[in-house]
């Protein structure tokens, strides 16, 4: 995650009962349990400000009171609900409210296009208001035989039309039987951090396709799991953190090979020089342990884009591509207006007539400069391509699931979705996470959450569009912070992390939408739901076929001793560790403690920390003797392949190692908690002495065949 600096928070003062009643009646909390057990009250200025971002007046006692009345209100002047999201076989009584005393006739049409005429269901229900302007409630049976799909409900009276969604969920994300059988394990990498000697400075998907196949044909890997690949800025500055991207309908074109756009032959030779020579210098940092310069790869990148752009397409190709903009419509159109906007004034306020995507004066400036608002589409065919090809490699080679992508919490605030989606998106508001064991400042990650109300009253169409767009090429997708589909930590702007609030969310429509969106692309879900998790989140996540994540250095058992592999769950993604803990060589020699004293991220003496990682290390130490996995004259190297050996013990369905761990890396990605304390994500792939490790060697790498063989050897 990215986190910005903390803020200092304004005098904690209790709600009053009347805030606390409008709170619960929207899903805001007024007092939580910390990570270590104990109760916390949620200020009433947070709750306050959760509240605004909901558009509901919360500033004193009487506008609470008020709001809940409007709340009400709300329901009945809602002719049918927006969506209801039904399990496969369940039924379901429906309300439609009308003038009070007029018949109403509702027709269902399902994705297929028939129609089922709606059963009325003899409800007597007292109508709300008076007179003439009373509103009456007619209440109609959504049968349980209907398929999976979005279906659309309309209803019928004098004057009056009224629509909304149905939409059917399977009970459970269907896990193919080969997977179970096999039990597949893959990598874990940060994709910009893994060069070949054909990168542009940054790891791209040509490289994510080499990778794939060499995984599956030199070490038997099934698939491989990188970072988020959404769309970042379309000029400089970049924003490192791939968890901020400004869209996640769409693709980071930082990630394309240049060479391998088929117009590239096309090139004049004049102007092909002039690519490949813009190409030499990010090519010469391949082999640096510098920190990664996306700016400086983007420039000569984007440079080499825009030569090849203007290189005529074939008949066929140019069909390909306007097929491409057909497909994506107007969520395309707005994305790459943003960011010929974005571009236009380089970081520089936009004019308030352009706040507005759908405005008048956004479609005269889009006319205006339709060739640039083309060049930014034409990028996103070109990066949906290649990442299709990433897929297509990694299936063709073996792997059973291939590409593994990330699902980001959110977006940047003044992003391309932030802007498209604009009050569906909450304002005023990020999210993060409240103190942890390890985060003992909490977390704020600069992201505006979806506004809980405004989604739902957009049929949660704009969820489902991410999640179509993150499963489009993938065999598996990853949800960062999955506990977000059931509550998030909002923190108010002017708020430190530790003063906020947690808001809910329908998890039961979010959920069953992934389902279905992963059930119809043959996808695997697996939720990274680590953290202050309440038990039945992960049952319920389980009952859906969604799969959670272990994390060996955070599984415990007993006396905070680490959990033996049997005791590990079955329908989870196991690994030793993960982009936001440091690398096992570092874990193991006891950096992540010195590196959080230095950045001034703990709050205990560090004495007291460093006894405790210690103990926590001699407590793996003897789990691995037991096991016979660590001799006794063993050295830190031996630890870790002990622990991916042990790894491969538990019955988890899937198990993923990281890249870092294969070669030895002793830098972490990402420090939770820094903004510009530390680079992260801004740290090549380098082994354990600081030598970059690029993708043409990383298989021939000692420790990377001493790791592979310790995990499917005999053990020694």
């Amino acid at each position: 995650m990215t986190v910005i600096p903390s803020a200092t928070p304004p005098a904690h003062e209790a709600p009053s009962p009347a805030l606390a009643r409008l709170a619960h009646a929207c899903g805001v909390s007024t007092e939580y349990q910390s990570w270590n057990g104990q109760p916390r009250v949620c200020s009433a200025a947070a709750i306050r400000a959760a509240l605004a971002a909901m558009d509901l007046d919360a500033s004193d006692d009487a506008a609470c009171e008020r709001s809940l009345l409007e709340l009400e209100d709300y329901v009945w002047q809602r002719m049918v609900p927006p969506v209801t999201v039904l399990t496969r076989g369940e039924g379901r009584e429906i309300p439609v409210h009308i003038k009070h005393g007029e018949g109403v006739a509702v027709t269902l049409r399902t994705e297929s296009g028939r129609a089922v005429q709606l059963e009325q269901l003899d409800r007597v229900v007292a109508p709300r208001g008076e007179g003439a302007r009373a509103i009456g409630r007619a209440t109609f049976q959504l049968p349980g035989d209907l398929p999976l799909g979005w279906h659309r409900i309309e209803a019928v009276t004098t004057g009056r039309r009224g629509r909304g969604y149905v939409v059917v969920t399977p009970e459970r994300v269907t896990v193919p039987a080969q997977v179970r059988v096999k039990r597949p394990w893959g990598f874990a990498t940060q994709l910009y951090s893994l060069r070949s000697s054909r990168s542009w400075g940054l790891g791209d998907f040509a490289d994510l396709a080499e990778l794939c196949s060499l995984a599956k044909l030199r070490a038997g890997a099934d698939f491989v799991l990188v970072n988020p690949l959404h769309a970042g800025e379309p000029v400089a500055p970049l924003e490192a953190s791939p968890y901020l991207p400004t869209s996640r309908r769409f693709l980071s074109p930082i990630y394309i090979r240049v060479e391998d756009i088929p117009e590239v032959a096309y090139v004049p030779s004049q102007q092909r020089a002039v690519i490949e020579w813009a190409a030499e210098a990010p090519r010469r940092a391949n082999t640096t342990d510098d920190l990664l310069d996306r700016d400086a790869v983007w420039s000569a990148k984007s440079e080499a884009l825009e030569q090849i752009y203007l290189t005529p397409r074939s008949e066929g190709r140019q069909a390909q591509f306007e097929a491409f903009c057909v497909r994506e419509g107007q969520t395309l159109e707005h994305f790459a207006t943003w960011c010929a906007l974005r571009e236009e004034y380089q970081g520089q306020p936009w004019p308030f007539e352009y706040i507005n995507p759908t405005s008048a004066a956004v479609a005269a400036w889009r006319d205006a400069h339709s060739e640039r608002v083309l060049f930014y589409a034409w990028l996103q065919w070109i990066a949906d391509d290649q990442l299709s090809r990433a897929q297509a490699s990694a299936k063709a080679a073996g792997m059973s699931i291939g590409v593994m992508t990330d699902l980001a919490v959110g977006v940047h605030p003044e992003g391309a979705d932030a802007w498209a989606w604009g009050r569906v998106m909450a304002t005023g508001i990020s999210v993060g996470a409240p103190p942890d064991m390890y985060n003992q400042l909490g977390q704020d990650w600069s992201q505006p959450p979806w506004q809980p109300r405004a989604l739902e009253a957009a049929a949660y169409l704009p969820f489902r569009e991410v999640v179509r767009a993150a499963l489009r090429h993938a065999g598996a997708l990853r949800i960062d912070h999955v506990l977000g589909l059931f509550r998030q930590w909002w923190v108010p702007q002017g708020h430190g992390p530790s003063d906020g609030v947690y808001v809910q969310f329908d998890h039961s429509a979010l959920v069953g939408i992934l389902a279905l969106e992963a059930e119809r692309a043959g996808a695997i879900i697996i939720g990274e739901d680590l953290g202050t998790v309440e038990h039945w989140v992960t049952d319920f996540l389980n009952s859906r076929g969604i799969l959670g994540t272990s994390i060996m250095w955070f599984e415990k058992e007993g006396e905070n001793l680490p959990k033996v592999p049997e005791h590990y769950r079955a329908d989870a993604l196991a690994s030793v560790t993960t982009h936001d803990l440091p690398p096992s060589a570092a874990y193991v020699a006891g950096e992540h403690v010195e590196l959080r004293e230095e950045l001034g991220l703990l709050t205990r003496d560090v004495d007291e920390v460093r006894a405790e990682a210690a103990a926590e290390l001699d407590a793996m130490v003897r789990l691995l003797r037991s096991r016979g996995l660590l001799r006794e004259d063993h050295i830190d190297e031996d630890i870790v392949l002990g622990m991916h050996a042990l790894l491969m013990e538990t019955p988890a369905l899937l198990a993923a190692v990281a890249l870092t761990d294969a070669v030895g890396e002793r830098k972490t990605q990402n420090q939770p908690g820094t903004y510009m304390e530390y680079p992260n994500w801004r740290v090549p792939l380098c082994d354990g002495n600081g030598v970059p490790v690029l993708l043409d060697d990383l298989f021939e790498h000692p420790r990377m065949q001493r790791l592979l063989a310790a995990m499917t050897g005999p053990r020694g």
